[in-house]
């Protein structure tokens, strides 16, 4: 009975492992777009990336700073965002309102080992570059900030306005 309950156990922590670890920089590389998955947020949604209207690059340093740290974009836009890691460290753009970031940060202090590979994030190791599409459906203030532990905290966080 044990040896039933140990296993069982086994089982479960090797399944959350899975769930939290869901996706690396490849994966979200050979994401393929999907308008039957597109999935609307309060924020936006994950962009067509045969409608890209602008490209906005974006830097990130070990100084625990995004270059540049806002942008500004039209309602309605679908942009490519293009992440270069400029530092040794691993780093990560993860879109998203005031409170989803927070509440992500939040969460990332749990499972310190979580790796993304959703619409909005881009997971960049050193001296790589990732990309994320991204559709603004509404206007307002939002944000992109690194949530690799103590990164946020640390201020590494930006502005998305969108008009």
């Amino acid at each position: 009975m044990k040896t039933l309950n140990a296993l069982t156990l086994a089982a479960l922590a090797l399944g959350m492992g899975a769930a939290l670890a869901h996706g690396d920089g490849e994966h979200a590389a050979a994401r393929r777009f999907d308008a039957s998955k597109v999935e609307p947020t309060g924020f936006g949604q994950e962009g067509n990336p045969e409608k890209v209207t602008k490209t906005i690059t974006v830097g990130m340093t070990d100084a625990m700073r995004f270059t540049p740290p806002d942008v500004t974009v039209k309602r309605g836009e679908t942009v490519k965002f293009v992440v270069h890691n400029d530092g040794k460290v691993l780093h990560e753009m993860v879109l998203g309102t005031k409170e989803t970031i927070k509440e992500h940060a939040e969460l990332m202090k749990k499972f310190p080992e979580m790796v993304h590979a959703d619409a909005n994030m881009a997971h960049v190791k050193p001296g790589a570059a990732g990309e994320i599409l991204w559709q603004f459906t509404k206007p307002g203030e939002f944000q992109f900030a690194c949530l690799q532990p103590g990164h946020f905290e640390a201020g590494m966080v930006g502005k998305v306005l969108v008009k």
